[in-house]
């Protein structure tokens, strides 16, 4: 069976693995989730009882057995100094061990962001919210990713940072990554590490219309008036599923590549 390792650091922890867990349960082998909480951070809008009761260390998740895949989300922390991030340096001892110990490492949202700045490019705050729905465009003809009968798809974005695009393309001309999607307004998001190692994806292919929705009206009581780009929430269509699916899928079979 399969171990994917679920680093949980988002707000309300409980109600966002579904969100995985409803993308890893559709894969064809059967997969072990491992529920990883950060011990340097505090968890104050989780409910404490389901996180003592099915989370564990990243520690004691591999104590015993390795493995084989792991999943960083996003945190809403990307308009912080990493510095000041109560867990970024654990994160940096978790990039190194599995760097040598796991065969993929994927970061979401702002969990690629943070593998992207492990890997020596940093991060841009933006003006204004990056929120909505995007049309994007494989780049990599001859990649795992890359869905060959369509190569451009839709796929959700929320976030107040992203990477340096000069520096992205400077670390792919200097072969540390790959840039493997583009898109017009979200600029490059995903890309991998040239060791096959890391990927980062800093949309959400995870997500549904619900949370999107949610995400805006919480946004809304915030007082940010921003408008979701491509995407209208009083009639909404999920226009991503697919890319969600086939992105989790391939990563899976990827790991299984690896494997072997």
């Amino acid at each position: 069976m399969m171990r994917i390792g679920f680093l949980n650091i988002m707000p309300e922890a409980e109600k966002y693995e579904k969100y995985i867990f409803n993308l890893l349960e559709r894969q064809s082998i059967p997969i072990e989730i491992i529920l990883i909480k950060a011990k340097n951070h505090s968890y104050k809008s989780t409910n404490k009882k389901h996180l003592d009761k099915y989370y564990i260390t990243f520690d004691q998740a591999i104590e015993n057995q390795k493995l084989d895949g792991l999943i960083i989300t996003g945190a809403p922390v990307e308009t912080f100094p990493f510095e000041y991030i109560t867990y970024w340096q654990e994160l940096i001892e978790i990039f190194e061990y599995a760097k040598h110990n796991i065969l993929s490492t994927m970061g979401l949202c702002w969990g690629g962001i943070a593998i992207g700045k492990y890997l020596g490019i940093n991060s841009v705050q933006f003006n204004e919210k990056l929120f909505g729905v995007f049309p994007s465009v494989y780049l990599k003809k001859e990649h795992w990713m890359t869905d060959l009968t369509n190569r451009e798809f839709d796929c959700p974005q929320s976030r107040y940072a992203g990477m340096n695009e000069e520096e992205l393309l400077e670390a792919e001309k200097n072969g540390i990554i790959r840039l493997l999607v583009n898109a017009e307004e979200a600029g490059h998001y995903v890309f991998e590490s040239i060791d096959e190692r890391f990927i980062a994806h800093l949309g959400h292919p995870e997500y549904d219309t619900k949370r999107i929705i949610a995400e805006y009206e919480r946004d809304i009581i915030k007082g940010l008036n921003h408008i979701p780009m491509y995407f209208d929430v009083k009639n909404p269509v999920d226009t991503w599923q697919n890319h969600g699916n086939d992105f989790f899928s391939k990563w899976i079979k990827k790991i299984i590549e690896l494997h072997n």
